[in-house]
């Protein structure tokens, strides 16, 4: 799987299109804005993956010539900027939710779990320098609030939000690659499981494998699948928070 870094275009240009701060419309073949360009790339790296992302595939999608595209956006470094930027923006953040700082971080934690499942492309980019966005800056400062107030210093508070996106990150994984499988193959996980269990139970010798054959067997019956992406995920959430909660009880402790 090829990887695609965000920061990569330049920095005066992206931020004005992050930002809308020179925006141009053109006329010719009907409007033309940076939002629809965005759009359509978004679009065309959701249905083929961002490997099939170039501003030639975006032009074809909005129907207009490749360089009418450079008059708004410089290139596709920039323009992967604005799409990360974009999609962070689809993510809900209600002020109410129950549950305390646990309650907020496990919200933040499936909100972004299922921006993945939208956009499995997001798998492909890194963002160790991320774009500068206002969306992106938002959902940061958003995050940030669900653990304000609650004993932890700002650096824990910023330590403990990255923590929990690169979970996400990690664990949205299987998922993904799942729900490929599944769409490239035509055989759900439930399918391939019942195929491949018999001839699995004839192979594997359990007195050569005795732990394996006796996890795995109750596994593969309460999964109907070699595994449950959603299910590890909820189970490594509640460990991950039962360590940011033991924190917070040390720092109340003290």
């Amino acid at each position: 799987m090829s990887v695609e870094y965000s920061g990569t275009g330049d920095p005066a240009r992206s931020l004005a299109l992050l930002w809308r701060t020179r925006e141009k419309t053109s006329r010719k073949g009907g409007d033309l804005s940076v939002d629809r360009i965005v759009r359509a790339a978004i679009e065309v790296a959701d249905a083929e993956g961002l490997g099939a992302l170039s501003m030639r595939r975006v032009a074809e999608r909005l129907g207009v010539g490749t360089m009418s595209l450079y008059t708004h956006v410089p290139g596709k470094g920039e323009l992967l900027d604005v799409m990360l930027d974009t999609v962070h923006g689809e993510t809900a953040r209600p002020d109410d939710v129950p549950g305390g700082w646990r309650g907020r971080l496990e919200q933040i934690a499936r909100e972004n779990w299922a921006l993945y499942l939208r956009h499995p492309w997001l798998l492909q980019v890194a963002t160790t320098r991320p774009p500068l966005g206002p969306h992106v800056i938002a959902r940061y400062d958003y995050e940030l609030r669900a653990v304000e107030g609650i004993g932890l210093t700002d650096l824990e508070m910023d330590a403990v939000v990255t923590m929990v996106d690169s979970y996400v990150h990690g664990a949205v994984r299987g998922a993904v690659e799942a729900a490929q499988a599944a769409q490239r193959t035509g055989m759900t996980e439930e399918q391939w499981w019942r195929a491949h269990a018999p001839y699995l139970e004839k192979a594997m010798d359990p007195r050569r494998f005795p732990t394996a054959a006796r996890v795995g067997s109750a596994a593969g019956q309460e999964y109907q699948a070699a595994s449950d992406p959603a299910r590890a995920f909820e189970f490594g959430l509640a460990r991950l928070l039962d360590g940011v909660a033991a924190l917070v009880a040390g720092r109340a402790a003290r």
